[in-house]
């Protein structure tokens, strides 16, 4: 995901199955100081980046793609807007490209269809037999350590 003005890219993969490109004019990028300890650029170089995508307004995105993620990450929206900070490298290039691998990799996971409900199983006779065995062995284990008087 190159921060070279291509958007966001977004593999294919289940809910998405033809991919996706969120195109760079439905991204809004922000950049300031990144916290903690520098070296002599810390007091000019702008190298947190802050990454927003407006879900709720955008055009790549179908009825069914939209409200599946506005569903999925509305604990981590503002509105409809989802906002990725990026600031664990001293350069403000690879914050960008870090930025957008961590927006295209949530709107994957988000896109996903739910897995399938658990159907309820019977366990099967031999589990059963099994289980049962086990349990009678347990007890007269446990009964033959009692001392003769007490049963």
């Amino acid at each position: 995901m190159p921060a070279d003005g291509h958007g966001v890219r977004i593999a294919p993969g289940p809910g998405v199955p033809g991919g996706l490109v969120i195109p760079e004019g439905e991204l809004a990028e922000r950049y300031s100081h990144a916290s903690g300890p520098g070296g002599q650029g810390v007091n000019t170089a702008d190298s947190r980046v802050q990454l927003s995508f407006d879900v709720g307004a955008s055009a790549v995105l179908d009825d069914a793609q939209r409200d599946r993620v506005l569903r999925r990450l509305r604990t981590r929206l503002a509105g409809t807007v989802l906002t990725v900070d990026a600031a664990e490298f001293r350069s403000q290039r690879r914050n960008r490209v870090a930025a957008r691998e961590r927006l295209a990799e949530l709107l994957r996971d988000a896109l996903a269809p739910p897995p399938p409900p658990r159907r309820a199983t019977r366990p099967t006779r031999g589990s059963i037999d099994r289980r049962l065995r086990t349990k009678r062995q347990r007890s007269e284990v446990k009964r033959q350590r009692a001392r003769p008087g007490e049963l």
